[in-house]
């Protein structure tokens, strides 16, 4: 999965000099995420306290946001443009590989085209969105904890204001504790992933034969056989996701409110502003969601791991190296 692209002379340019182009472009969108936090508090300060500005102070702040939201829009466009191309060409340097390795091989592989064809084409694509958002976490946690460190001195809160850092502290918390609870919550889901994919390949490639030959398969009795198992394994899914998404959009849901709790106190008492508060939950939601980027993306991690399970089979059958 790795070694076609990443160890291979052909790919190395794109491999590496991809990677560097991609990281580059983060570095920069980080950048410009932490002066749209900067911006915050100067805007929401004119907006609590307008019978102290004028309404060219406000156009003045929404023209600054401009130029800081625009070269983002682009930036982001054309990472997304790039990484694409990127992540494609990782995508021919595996399927080639397999297929060098495939024709070599005089043993029968159970959905052999499925797994060089759509397994590779999804492991590709949820690497390039995972991958990205992964990379972007931690460039984001780089350039936001030391800005949320900061922001801690607000805190009115008792024991929490005796901390320093104590939001980054609360973030990290909340994150880690997240990600247990979601690990075992959705504990069944990879195996679960990985059965639907089984049973989609049988189910597809019963189809595929009976383009050739419709008197000798896809007989009513074999298609609802397979659609049946098809069918038990889909319902299993959505019972285990059901009660998961529960947890999952509670959790979402409960960090919203979050950082007005730990600071909403102050705003009272005065000390902080507006501002400020809307700077912090700016802030905090950007450090906690990325700690949090694993449960964010429990339902994409899940997919990844039973593509992954089934490329590593496939892999090991083919005697790749």
């Amino acid at each position: 999965m790795f070694s076609t692209f990443f160890k291979s002379k052909k790919w190395a340019i794109w491999a590496y000099g991809g990677l560097f182009v991609i990281i580059v472009s983060l570095i920069f969108q980080t950048r410009l995420n932490v002066a749209i936090n900067d911006w915050y508090k100067d805007f929401y300060d004119i907006m609590q306290n307008v019978q102290n500005h004028s309404v060219d102070e406000f156009w003045e702040q929404i023209y600054r946001f401009l130029l800081i939201a625009m070269p983002y829009v682009i930036i982001a466009t054309l990472t997304t443009f790039f990484a694409s191309h990127w992540v494609f060409r990782w995508r021919e340097a595996m399927t080639f590989g397999y297929l060098g390795k495939w024709r070599e091989c005089e043993h029968d592989i159970e959905g052999s085209s499925q797994r060089m064809q759509e397994d590779v084409y999804r492991f590709a694509k949820i690497t390039e969105t995972l991958g990205l958002q992964v990379l972007k976490a931690i460039m984001i946690l780089i350039a936001f904890i030391p800005v949320l460190w900061g922001l801690s001195s607000g805190v009115d809160l008792p024991y929490l204001k005796d901390i320093p850092g104590s939001l980054v502290w609360v973030a990290l918390a909340v994150s880690i504790g997240g990600l247990v609870v979601s690990w075992f919550v959705g504990i069944k889901l990879p195996k679960l992933e990985y059965n639907i994919q089984k049973s989609e390949a049988a189910f597809r490639k019963e189809l595929v034969y009976a383009e050739d030959d419709k008197i000798n398969y896809a007989s009513n009795e074999s298609v609802i056989a397979l659609f049946s198992g098809l069918r038990f394994n889909f319902y299993r899914l959505f019972l285990h996701y059901g009660y998961f998404n529960i947890w999952l959009i509670s959790f979402s849901q409960f960090m919203v409110i979050v950082p007005f709790i730990i600071m909403g106190g102050g705003l009272f008492t005065g000390v902080i502003t507006l501002g400020i508060l809307i700077q912090v939950s700016n802030a905090f939601d950007q450090v906690r969601s990325s700690f949090s980027v694993f449960i964010d993306n429990w339902t994409t991690i899940t997919e990844l791991r039973s593509i992954h399970k089934r490329l590593d089979e496939f892999e090991k059958n083919i005697k790749f190296n």
